[in-house]
């Protein structure tokens, strides 16, 4: 049963993680959207997540705290938001984003956990799902609309795209060598000789990533002296999405540009290495059914083209092979060029953009 609301309602979602799992919530704030056309809907996110959001037309407002919130700051922040909403919704189930939701909302939804705090937790929510799920982390956050009692929209936003301030090519491939962490990462070799490959194809290769000096150091060692258009540093969200909305292929590893690749339509190729796809898969554009497979060579879901080495331990869901964030991971070090190339040859055989 839907939850009963006012008219014209103001909505608040909370997510406050990384950059992939902010835009993975972005199908809750539609399916609330579509639900309560004429709702203002405010995001709460960490300030270094809100770019992913810009443009986005189901928001009002996006409400960006530091990542490294003090008590007096968090108590300011809670007696801001104190029962301003109608609905507060974490997309998460911790104590923190769940206290928000709580605080803001006069009624609030969120997962909760399996155990005593999560119990505690469901008698002081209005609405609440189970958390933990092995089910792909898109469809663990639509669940909360079904218990709001609202259609599921399974369509990943990105955010409004603009021109990027960069001279383009008519055809382009984007490569993104650097996500976050080390052990999911391809070798630098390897990046080096799909470029090459690439340009074969007869596509420029653009070159994206983010704007701190460690990253743009690693990428200096990946292309330098190859003819690649340099564009890391340069773009915001909304730029990047431009950039990738006219490009004729995308590939790049387990990251959260990966993920916004995947939701702008373009051809993507996505590496993955540890990470289980079946939880956190890239979703393709303009498919409600987009499940991934726990392994498989190469897999295809509409516009977006999985790569794995077929090694037994893959996915092993683990960070990396020394289980740490700067450790290094066998199946992505080992990731055969042809297997890339492989999917790569796929994603372009498709009308050109």
């Amino acid at each position: 049963m839907r939850i009963d609301l006012p008219r014209s309602p103001r909505i608040l979602v909370v997510v406050l993680q990384r950059l992939g799992d902010v835009l993975l919530t972005t199908p809750l704030i539609r399916s609330l959207k579509r639900a309560w056309p004429d709702a203002r809907i405010d995001a709460l996110v960490f300030s270094d997540t809100a770019g992913i959001l810009a443009g986005n037309p189901d928001i009002d407002t996006v409400i960006a705290m530091p990542p490294r919130l003090g008590a007096s700051q968090g108590l300011a922040l809670a007696a801001r938001l104190w029962r301003r909403y109608a609905l507060a919704v974490s997309a998460q189930s911790g104590d923190r984003p769940t206290f928000f939701a709580i605080v803001a909302g006069r009624a609030a939804a969120a997962p909760v956990e399996r155990r005593l705090n999560g119990r505690i937790k469901k008698m002081l929510l209005r609405r609440s799902v189970a958390a933990g799920d092995r089910i792909h982390r898109m469809r663990q956050i639509l669940r909360l609309a079904e218990a709001i009692g609202v259609a599921p929209v399974a369509e990943v936003v990105p955010p409004a795209p603009l021109p990027p301030p960069l001279t383009l090519p008519d055809s382009y491939a984007v490569i993104h060598a650097a996500p976050m962490f080390r052990y999911k990462r391809w070798t630098a070799d390897g990046w080096r000789a799909l470029a090459a490959a690439l340009a074969r194809r007869g596509l420029k290769v653009v070159a994206t990533g983010g704007p701190s000096p460690q990253e743009r150091a690693y990428l200096d060692g990946v292309f330098g002296g190859a003819d690649v258009l340099r564009a890391d540093g340069l773009l915001d969200w909304r730029e990047l999405a431009g950039l990738l909305a006219r490009a004729r292929l995308y590939v790049g590893p387990d990251t959260s540009v990966t993920h916004l690749a995947a939701a702008t339509g373009v051809p993507t190729v996505a590496l993955y290495g540890p990470t289980d796809p079946v939880l956190w898969g890239p979703w393709p554009a303009n498919d409600p059914h987009g499940d991934w497979s726990p392994a498989g060579a190469i897999q295809r879901r509409s516009n977006v083209w999985l790569v794995q080495n077929q090694l037994p331990c893959v996915p092993c869901q683990l960070e990396g092979c020394e289980r740490g964030l700067g450790s290094y991971s066998r199946c992505l070090d080992a990731m055969p060029l042809n297997s890339v190339l492989a999917a790569v040859d796929q994603a372009l055989a498709g009308p050109a953009k």
